[in-house]
Formats: structure tokens, sequence, C-alpha cells
């Protein structure tokens, strides 16, 4: 029986030892571990970051490819009324201009009014007198790819074919996830960082409160938060370098700078404010201000996540000192209470005895 035990029990370790070395030397799963390695990276801080960015990328790539090449109607449909407005006049010209001026002029008005009628009509649909090669550059592609995601939607740069807004649908429908996991994870990172900085400056400035209890100097211990007015500084700060940048680059007035800035990081995302938006910019190729803001937005949103996250532990924490506070008078106010019905009982009954 015994030799029977070992017999067995050496063939299940060389069963084992087969079994794992044919599962390391499998390359499936070598590939579902490098796979799981993966996705676990990706909901790390650096790789949701990465994932982000990637993504936006991705995005403007695949956008760019199929909106770039694209024909835009109402660009031919300008060019046939204004080639359409050119000949017509010309020809009212030749027939009217010596004989009768007070035709031609009637019919030069008329022909004149068609065309600013089609033109506006254009412009209101969304017309801007840029081709697409214009529009979809690669930096207004990335924008725009943020601005879907992010759920800001500046309105400036939207598709037309029927190929991009299916894909705008299904790109935001998966970016949406990503951005909200990338909010809260970069402002879980920032606020943890930024406190830090706060408690070190904070113990580097001041003293820690103590207080003499049995002739020996003890210290307070208490938890150190950073203040509400600390994230609004920083927010502040942001949003002034901001202003700074925009309004040396776009030439706009620090009121309206303020304004992109404040509505960016809000994602109202109006639109009526957007950097490079003008035809000089994309014919002179200076999209690097597009770059930047897709920095600065992202940046910015992350620094949002932080300060939100500081100020509700802020005010979580004054809350429940609040609440200590008022129980603290409240038993104050019972204590007293309670002492001067004491006090009237007691003198109440010395009365009655005194009158006995």
């Amino acid at each position: 029986m015994d030799r029977q035990n070992i017999h067995s029990s050496v063939h299940s370790s060389f069963r084992s030892r087969d079994s794992t070395s044919s599962t390391r030397s499998d390359p499936r799963e070598k590939i579902k571990d490098c796979l799981r390695k993966f996705i676990a990276f990706m909901f790390t801080q650096v790789g949701v970051g990465a994932l982000v960015v990637c993504y936006a990328i991705l995005g403007a790539a695949g956008f760019m490819h199929i909106e770039k090449d694209s024909p835009d109607e109402q660009l031919e449909n300008v060019k046939q009324w204004r080639q359409s407005c050119v000949e017509q006049l010309w020809n009212i010209t030749n027939r009217y201009n010596v004989l009768n001026q007070t035709q031609w002029m009637y019919n030069s008005n008329h022909v004149l009014k068609i065309f600013q009628n089609n033109i506006s009509n254009a412009i209101h649909q969304g017309y801007t007198g840029r081709t697409p090669e214009d529009i979809w550059s690669f930096p207004a592609a990335l924008m725009y790819s943020l601005s879907v995601f992010t759920m800001i939607g500046y309105g400036n740069v939207v598709p037309k074919t029927t190929w991009g807004k299916v894909s705008t649908i299904a790109y935001a429908c998966f970016g949406i996830p990503i951005y909200i996991l990338y909010f809260c994870n970069m402002g879980k990172v920032l606020a943890q960082s930024f406190k830090w900085l706060y408690i070190t400056a904070h113990e580097c400035s001041r003293r820690e409160d103590a207080m003499i209890e049995d002739g020996e100097i003890q210290p307070i211990k208490r938890k150190v938060t950073v203040p509400s007015t600390a994230c609004l500084w920083v927010i502040s700060f942001y949003i002034l370098s901001g202003t700074i940048m925009f309004g040396a680059w776009e030439k706009w007035n620090y009121l309206d700078s303020t304004y992109f800035c404040v509505i960016s990081l809000c994602k109202i995302g109006f639109g009526d404010f957007v950097p490079g938006a003008n035809i000089a910019d994309s014919a002179e190729g200076s999209h690097l201000k597009l770059v930047i803001n897709f920095i600065y937005v992202l940046l910015g949103m992350g620094l949002v996540a932080m300060c939100y996250n500081l100020m509700c532990e802020d005010v979580q924490v004054k809350v429940r000192e609040l609440r200590e506070e008022l129980k603290n008078c409240l038993d104050d106010i019972t204590l007293k209470i309670t002492v001067c019905m004491n006090d009237t009982k007691y003198y109440h009954q010395r009365q009655t005895r005194n009158v006995k």
C-alpha cells in the first residue's frame, strides 16, 4: 500500500509539473496574462490619462478621414450662385446699360437680392466659407473629439456626412464613460497631491497647537483639510492664466477670454468663442492654439475634479465640527436648565420648611 501511494503521488506531481509547464508554454495563456495586466494598468491613474489621450487621437484621425474628403454641398451651391449672379449681371448690363438705366438698376437689384438671400440662408445653415480641408485639420478634429466625449459641444465644427454623424454617436457612447473614469481618477490623484503639498506647507509655516495638561505640553491632533478658499484660488489662477494666454493669441479682451475659459471648464460650450476658428488662422496653419486648448481644457477638467473632491472633504469636516459644537451647546443648555430646576426646587423646599 505504501509503494502504491508513493507511485501515485509521484505520478500526480509529474502531471502537475507537466500541466504547469504546458500552461507556461501555452501562448494563449501568455496572451491572456498580457491582456489582464494591460486592463489592470488602464484602470490606474496613468493608464486612464493615456487612454483618454489615445482615444482623442484615434477619434481625430477617424473624423478627419471621414469628413475631410467628403464634398461640401453648401460650398458648391455658393459657387454656383456666385457664377449665376455674375452671368445674369453681365447679361443685364449688355442689354440695358446704354438704352435703359432704370430697367438695368431694377433687374440688377433683383438679381443681387436673390443672391443675398441665398447666402444668408446658407450662413444660417452653417456655411462659413471654409473648405473641408481647412475645417477638418488634425488639431481641429482633435478639439472636436474632446468636445464630444467631455460633453462641451462647442458647435463650431460639426459632421455633415452620414458616416460622420453615426461615428459621432458611437464615439460619444464609448467616450463619455472613459471621460467620467478619467474625471474621477484624476480628481483623486490631484487632490491627494495638492493636499500633501498643503499639509507640508502648513506644518512648515505654523507651529502645532499645544495644550498644557499635567505640566506637560501635548500637541493637539487635528485633521488638516484644504480650505475651500485655497481651491477657489487655484481655479482662479488657472482661469487667469488662460485669460492672458487666449487674450494675447486671439486678440480678445479680458472679459471675452475669461468668459471662454469659464464656459469651457464648466462644460457649457456655447461655441461663440473658439480659438483658431477664423479663416485667417486656418489659412496660415497656426493650429498650435487648438492643441494647447486641448491640453488646457483636459488639465482644467482634472483641476475642477480636484477642487470638487477637496471642497467636499472640507464641507464634510465643517459639518461634522458644527454638529459636535451644536451637541456640546445643547448639552450645556440642558445642564444649565437642570441646575436651574434643582435650585428652584431647593428654594421652594426651603421656603416651605420656614413656613412650617
